[in-house]
Formats: structure tokens, C-alpha cells, sequence
């Protein structure tokens, strides 16, 4: 089947510049509209790397996202989230980018191109193969990514993909593949737009499912996140109150004691 990258192809809109202010902020709305219905037809997929996500992590693996440019940045952001939000330890999920840490606030000339360093770098981390390896790439042809996945594979190690065209190089070296079309963006190649709001979709869903999964949540609460801040400090004291049937008082006397709402939740006594 011929390989072609819809993410490329020519916007449905033209002469941009002759755009009003409203007209180009109405038009990129209308496309973003189409984002999450991408995402939809993607489920049965997400669902099959969510459970191999999970199933890994239950076994006492972890999970690497890697990937380069705006595609290794979202997946270094949702990594970085999962340890203040649930509490976990900060080698549990794990963002990769190609060009290292500089490359997240500057692009790093040819750094997607490299064959050899997407793997230099997962080995940087004594990757195993009880780890799941989520590979991050708009058009699933990045070279940094396939060819990381392709050691991993080698390895045995499990591995997945986010990507936004179908039946891609990087989808045919993942064992469990994402391919979430959004079809050509506003700006002709701008990937970082719907590719990238798509992306940032389905790694909210991987991890906080995961993470759920992992019992991190109760009932709807993130009862292991860390208390870094008043604002933090504040949200876990309401928590409590709500669910101890306590005042804020009290909550906050609790949250000091214990150090985290569920710890609190467990010990208190009337």
C-alpha cells in the first residue's frame, strides 16, 4: 500500500495573509473541531497500548516516550506531569527528545535525522525489557524514532507509536501503533498543530488511564499528587474535608501530619 503523509498535503485554506484576525482564528478552530473525532477512531488502538502500558508498568517496568521536535516535547511534558500529579517517582515514565534537554526550548539542527542515537539514548536510562517504549513522530517517518524502535523490537522490548499518517514506517515497526489521520493542517506542514493537538490527546489518555490503572486516583481525586505549592496545598485540604467530612481546619492539620491526602485518608481516626 502506497505511503502517503496527509500531514503534508495542501491546505484546504488559502491566501492566509489576506485573512482577517477573525477569519484565520475561526478557520484554525473549525480544523481543531475535527481533532477529536480523529482521536475516536483511534480508540480500539489506544486501547490495545494502554493495556501493554499498564501491564509493563504492573510488572516493575517503565515507560519511555521518544521522539523529536514538537513530538519529543509533548511526550517530555506529559512525563514531567506524571510525577506531581500522581506522585510517582520521576524514572517511572520517561520523555526522550532528540538533541537532549536544549532541543526542548530550541530545535537542534538534524537531530531527528540520526539512526544510531535514539537507542545511544534509551540505553542511557539501562532500558530493559520489562520497559515499554512509545515512540512519538507527526509523520512517522522520523529516522531517530523508527530506528530506536527497531533496536528496542530487537531487544524484545515492547513498543508503540503515536503518529498522525496511516500506515506509516514508524506504525509498521511498532508493535502496537496509534494512527490518529487529522488530515493537512491550516498551514500547509505545520504539524505542530493539529498533529500536535492529536498527540497531546492521546498521551493524556495513555497516562492518566495508566496511572488510574496503577491506582493513583480515588474516586476522581489525584490523591497521591505532591504538595509543591499553596495552590496544591489548598486543593489537598479540600480533598480531605470532602472526604473526611471535616473542616479545612483539620484537613490542613492532617495534610501536615501525614504529608500526602491518601496517607492523610488512611490514618485519620475520629
Amino acid at each position: 500500500m502506497t505511503f502517503i503523509k496527509t500531514t503534508e498535503q495542501d491546505s484546504h485554506y488559502n491566501h492566509l495573509e489576506k485573512m482577517s484576525v477573525k477569519e484565520v482564528l475561526t478557520n484554525i478552530n473549525n480544523e481543531d473541531k475535527t481533532v477529536p473525532l480523529a482521536v475516536e477512531k483511534s480508540l480500539p488502538q489506544i486501547e490495545k497500548l494502554t493495556n501493554n502500558i499498564v501491564n509493563s508498568l504492573k510488572n516493575g517496568g517503565r515507560l519511555f516516550y521518544i521522539g523529536a521536535g514538537t513530538s519529543g516535547r509533548l511526550g517530555v511534558v506529559d512525563a514531567s506531569e506524571c510525577p506531581p500529579t500522581f506522585g510517582v517517582s520521576y524514572d517511572l515514565v520517561v520523555g526522550i527528545i532528540a538533541g537532549g534537554d536544549d532541543a526542548i526550548r530550541k530545535a537542534v539542527e538534524f537531530a531527528e535525522d540520526s539512526k544510531l542515537q535514539g537507542w545511544q539514548d534509551l540505553q542511557e536510562h539501562n532500558i530493559t525489557n520489562k520497559d515499554i517504549v512509545v515512540g512519538i513522530a507527526a509523520s512517522g517517518t522520523t529516522p531517530y524514532v523508527i530506528s530506536a524502535l527497531e533496536k528496542c523490537n530487537e531487544n524484545n522490548i515492547v513498543t508503540g507509536c503515536i503518529t498522525c499518517n496511516k500506515n506509516s514506517p514508524l506504525a509498521k515497526v511498532s508493535k502496537f501503533p496509534v494512527e490518529v489521520v487529522v488530515g493537512s493542517e491550516f498551514v500547509t506542514g505545520s504539524s505542530r498543530m493539529k498533529a500536535g493537538t492529536a498527540q497531546k490527546l492521546v498521551l493524556n489518555m495513555l497516562s492518566t488511564t495508566t496511572m488510574i490503572q496503577l491506582g493513583k486516583v480515588k474516586g476522581n481525586k489525584m490523591v497521591d499528587m505532591q504538595l509543591s505549592n499553596n495552590k496544591l496545598v489548598e486543593r489537598g485540604q479540600k480533598m480531605l474535608a470532602s472526604e473526611l467530612n471535616i473542616d479545612l481546619q483539620k484537613a490542613a492539620s492532617l495534610l501536615q501530619e501525614f504529608g500526602n491526602v491518601r496517607n492523610a485518608i488512611k490514618n485519620y481516626t475520629k
